[in-house]
């Protein structure tokens, strides 16, 4: 039985813990927040509640294997789970709309055509075959599996774009995807959209990105009964139950080294928990800024140089009122402007108006009555880089955020319409609640093939031996799902050593 010091108690940390645990591994978990779940919290006020991470999730057969692994109670027994039908609505800047219907291709191509005329849904068809080409080429080698010693195979491209006529030359960005390949200014901003809300600027995003929007419409889109916060709890108390020991407060300030091996976390006040392996489930960025971990030769700063610089701003929302009964669970309301959006994106600075994302869940748990409504309202973001020192979101910059927040709430009543008139009270959060509640500015999207590998993110095994990376951070990438998969490979490398491949 090892010792096994896990930092941070976020859900791909978590997920490991509970693997490990069950393996016969003791297994201890050092939280520097009084609570679990890191970009999984809740926000409470007035009888309302908001989840301060992700709404939805996708490819839920991830967590569905964790409680599978780790004892007899399945997820759906823990929580409650639906899919969302339609899985999006969309509202295009010449005021078009479309409802797109969950895990259906036939149905969202028939509501393309039926919304945007002929052709539109086979265009968009056809693009979805050419990324399941993609997802097929990388599914198991990116996400399932550690990430080879040699990573140059994943810095190519897998996206098979169209070849033909004059598109003989193929794209290079997800953007140019979108304007060669779906010639539809409308099917180009559903496009962007995914991109979007992982956090990557389609303008730089590689052709490879187009597995996102083919994840989330092949797989469909779940929401937990109680929020995404109830999936935190589940996998909290699924540790618990398997004798995972957690200490809440506990802020790890150095991983310790002997003999060139982790062996253990000094803690903040001196005291050294030691240990055969420590799991960290922090943002790799964070952990060498704050020289938690101390580089180990010069060639590890291109891999843990995160590409990341998006992050969300997020309002959380108090209406008075009921929702109505029609009312779409997601609405994606795009940018009039979304070249200015992407302009600015990359040169971080704010839009005028930005593309919004509006969650509208019909859950009583998140409202005092059923005469009054919680809605949630994202953004994605410059965040000024993992390892910005001054950033976009300081305090000489709070009345810009503000007028950006205004921004949005106008954006967003093109899906709850009143909504300004509705609204009680609004809570702003930007990229420095992120930083303070993760360590981060920016959130971390999947990894993705292509772009030089520039968006691989660390690899599990660390450059120190006996030291492991999970989550989002961490290979495969950002994203509930990906969090849980690396939760699932940290363990799967510790408990069987180098040569485990992944589940099969």
């Amino acid at each position: 039985m090892a010792r096994i010091a896990v930092i941070g108690a976020g859900m791909g940390a978590m997920a490991a813990a509970a693997r490990l645990a069950v393996a016969g591994h003791r297994v201890t978990v050092y939280e520097r927040a009084g609570t679990y779940g890191g970009a999984v919290g809740r926000f409470e006020r007035d009888g309302f509640a908001f989840d301060t991470g992700p709404g939805l999730l996708h490819l839920p057969a991830v967590y569905r294997d964790l409680f599978v692994k780790t004892g007899k109670e399945p997820l759906e027994r823990c929580v409650g789970m639906a899919q969302v039908d339609p899985a999006s609505r969309h509202v295009f800047a010449d005021g078009t709309t479309v409802s797109l219907p969950n895990a259906s291709r036939a149905g969202v191509v028939s509501a393309l055509d039926a919304a945007l005329g002929a052709g539109a849904g086979e265009r968009w068809g056809g693009f979805l075959n050419r990324a399941r080409d993609a997802w097929d080429r990388t599914r198991r080698p990116l996400l399932e599996e550690p990430l080879p010693a040699d990573v140059s195979p994943f810095g190519r491209d897998p996206y098979p774009a169209l070849r033909s006529g004059l598109l003989r030359r193929a794209a290079t960005t997800l953007a140019g995807v979108g304007r060669r390949e779906l010639r539809d200014p409308r099917l180009a901003a559903l496009l962007e959209s995914y991109a979007l809300a992982y956090g990557f600027d389609p303008a730089t995003a590689p052709p490879s990105a187009a597995v996102l929007p083919y994840m989330e419409q092949t797989f469909g889109s779940w929401y937990v009964s109680g929020g995404i916060r109830a999936l935190a709890d589940a996998v909290y108390e699924r540790c618990r139950a398997r004798r995972v020991e957690f200490v809440f407060g506990a802020e790890v300030t150095r991983v310790v080294a002997k003999d060139g091996r982790a062996v253990g976390v000094e803690l903040a006040g001196g005291r050294v928990a030691e240990a055969d392996h420590v799991v960290a489930g922090a943002p790799v960025p964070s952990l060498y800024r704050d020289q938690v971990l101390e580089w180990r030769s010069q060639d590890e700063w291109p891999r843990y140089q995160s590409a990341v610089r998006t992050g969300r701003v997020t309002l959380f929302l108090a209406l008075r009122g009921g929702r109505p009964a029609d009312a779409v669970h997601r609405t994606v309301v795009h940018s009039a402007d979304r070249e200015d959006e992407l302009d600015a994106l990359a040169a971080g600075r704010l839009c005028e108006r930005p593309t919004v994302t509006v969650l509208r869940p019909d859950d009583e748990r998140l409202r005092p009555d059923a005469e009054h409504e919680a809605v949630t309202v994202t953004a994605t973001v410059p965040a000024g880089g993992a390892w910005a020192s001054e950033n976009l979101w300081g305090e000489p910059r709070e009345a810009e955020a503000a007028a950006f927040a205004d921004r949005m709430t106008a954006a967003a009543e093109a899906a709850v319409p009143g909504l300004r008139e509705r609204l009680l009270w609004r809570v702003v959060r930007t990229p420095a609640d992120t930083l303070r509640e993760t360590g981060a500015y920016g959130v971390p999207g999947p990894a993705l093939a292509g772009a030089g590998g520039a968006l691989l993110p660390a690899a599990n095994p660390a450059p120190l031996a006996g030291l492991w990376f999970a989550g989002g951070w961490a290979h495969p990438g950002g994203g509930l799902a990906h969090a849980g998969m690396s939760g699932a490979l940290v363990a799967g490398l510790i408990v069987e050593g180098a040569g485990f491949r992944g589940s099969q």
